[in-house]
């Protein structure tokens, strides 16, 4: 038996075989040439030949799989056989460059000339790089990168996995996720919690397990156990009798004994907003809109933008929707908005900062805003990102104002925000936590690195301390400004009480987690929560504070939360 300790990240016990992820295709040697023997014309029709047992083997997963998945490996699928790529590879071939090396250099300078021709050719530009490893895989005779093909249901094993690689995960295939790199709130984090599949991140080790090992995986403790025993076969178990618990939510967020905690939920268009009704969410909490401008190269119009509003406010008619202003920047470059070339992007120009660089497209986001809000009957709060000083606040309140939108908000994901959030609210209606972002500015932890999971942790005293200023300045001077948590410190059960009990009005979450949060929730009361949220704080470290905490609510263990 061998135990590989990692972070939890999304619950759930499971036991099932493994497949690994296959590592990253290297680049072959630049100056590669011809082996000794091989002709040209032979290197080449081994290039095809492999091009085509790509093409196939995307072809035939494609029939397994429907929308999204099923475009993006059809399209890539026919990237295999390009003519171009092809015809590109084969001249460099001809010239005495190894096979490999040709369709790496013509599969680079293919994707080059796509991204430059702007549009839907640029997104094809991906499907090219996709395609060349693929390829160069087949040729080397070893496993091509993406997620594994099975006919029967796995564990899947990875270093991380980027957001292409989820493009075909299908959860009715993978039983959980298990990561040896990542942190607490990344991708491959989200991701599971989206899916509601168990998910532990930063396991070092894990990758090196053979294919087809039986593993029990335990998403809460953060545990991942080879050749696991009588124990863990019963809480597998277990957790497949419970789970069924966890899997409705009436609609009402509160404490044992009646303090209202409404539990809404995080999206990133109408899709996800009309899931998240349909989970019974008492609204939204963070409507991301870049998502409506991802893979643009032009600013959407005004008109486009009201139109992919509604949709996530028509979901909600009656309901609170908070709705986040661009946070362009740092992991999510927009071409027209954002400087590609900063040399530390997560303190560059993002989020309302980008308003100082590129002046006018916050000012038409909100023009859109408001033009959805009279079209709908949701109750829409918009609240900008990266909010850093009160004179910042006051500025975006009143050019919401100016727009005719009622509810301005503010982010509080930067520290200074937290220290002076007394001076902040008096200048808007409202705030809410962004604990990913909070977390990794107050740790100085960049929140994809496995090595600071632990660092990265939003259970961390100073981060719960940020928060408490936070919820201390909203009441300040007769205040009582709501404060809200939109990160994914909010789908965590047990950290969700100790929010609750710091103060926290509302708490927005990925809709799969709100049924197992609203769970425990109504097992403590306010003054439970208030004790401790106390307990949290006065820990030493986050793994204390949390080992504190889950030892006073077993309900957790109860439900393998």
């Amino acid at each position: 038996m061998q135990n590989f300790p990692g972070v939890g990240v999304s619950p759930g016990r499971i036991i099932g075989t493994i497949r690994q992820m296959p590592k990253p295709i290297s680049e072959p040697p630049a100056g590669e040439v011809l082996p000794d023997g091989v002709t040209a014309e032979e290197a080449t029709a081994a290039m095809k030949v492999a091009a085509k047992a790509v093409h196939d083997e995307l072809k035939a997963r494609s029939e397994t799989v429907s929308g999204d998945g099923k475009a993006v490996l059809e399209a890539t699928a026919l990237m295999a056989t390009d003519t171009m790529l092809l015809k590109a590879a084969a001249k460099l071939i001809g010239r005495g460059t190894s096979s490999q090396r040709a369709i790496w250099e013509a599969g680079g300078s293919v994707a080059e000339m796509l991204h430059n021709l702007g549009g839907y050719m640029a997104e094809r530009a991906t499907d090219v790089l996709d395609v060349r490893a693929r390829i160069v895989a087949a040729l080397r005779g070893v496993a091509a990168p993406g997620i594994p093909a099975s006919d029967t249901p796995f564990i899947l094993v990875a270093e991380d996995l980027a957001p292409a690689d989820t493009a075909t995960l299908d959860p009715e295939k993978i039983l959980a996720l298990v990561t040896a790199g990542g942190g607490p709130q990344s991708h491959t984090a989200i991701i599971a919690r989206s899916l509601g599949l168990p998910a532990v991140v930063a396991a070092a080790g894990v990758d090196e397990l053979a294919d087809g090992t039986e593993v029990y995986v335990d998403g809460a403790a953060g545990s991942i156990i080879a050749g696991p025993g009588e124990s863990e076969h019963a809480a597998a178990a277990q957790w497949a009798a419970t789970a069924s618990l966890l899997s409705e939510f009436d609609g009402n967020g509160a404490t044992a004994d009646g303090h209202l905690v409404p539990l809404l939920s995080n999206v990133g268009g109408a899709k996800d907003a009309v899931a998240a009704a349909a989970l019974n969410a008492q609204g939204v909490g963070l409507f991301r809109t870049e998502f409506c401008f991802l893979e643009r190269e032009t600013e959407p119009t005004v008109e486009e933008q009201a139109a992919a509003y509604k949709g996530v406010f028509d979901a909600f008619p009656g309901k609170k929707v908070v709705l986040r202003t661009l946070d362009a920047g740092a992991d999510k470059p927009l071409p027209f908005l954002t400087d590609a070339t900063e040399p530390n992007p997560a303190l560059g120009v993002r989020g309302y900062r980008t308003d100082t660089t590129t002046p006018g497209v916050l000012a038409r986001q909100l023009q859109a805003i408001a033009q959805a809000e009279q079209a709908s009957e949701a109750d829409v709060w918009v609240m900008a990102p990266m909010i850093s000083t009160a004179e910042e606040a006051a500025r975006f309140a009143g050019m919401c104002a100016e727009a005719g939108i009622k509810t301005p908000g503010v982010m509080v994901e930067v520290p200074s925000a937290a220290l002076t959030a007394e001076s902040i609210l008096r200048e808007v209606g409202f705030a809410s936590l962004g604990t990913n972002d909070l977390t990794q500015y107050a740790m100085a932890a960049d929140r994809q690195l496995g090595p600071l999971a632990a660092l990265n942790s939003p259970w961390q005293p100073a981060v719960l301390r940020l928060v408490g200023l936070t919820v201390e300045g909203s009441a300040a001077e007769g205040h009582n400004k709501p404060v809200g948590v939109c990160g994914e410190a909010a789908a965590d059960p047990a950290l969700a009480v100790v929010l609750t009990g710091l103060g926290v009005t509302t708490l927005s979450m990925t809709a799969r987690s709100i049924a197992a949060v609203a769970a425990v929730l109504k097992t403590v009361t306010l003054e439970e929560a208030q004790e401790l949220a106390k307990l949290a704080l006065s820990a030493p470290s986050a793994a204390e504070a949390r080992a504190l905490v889950r030892a006073k609510l077993p309900v957790l263990e109860e439900l393998g939360l």
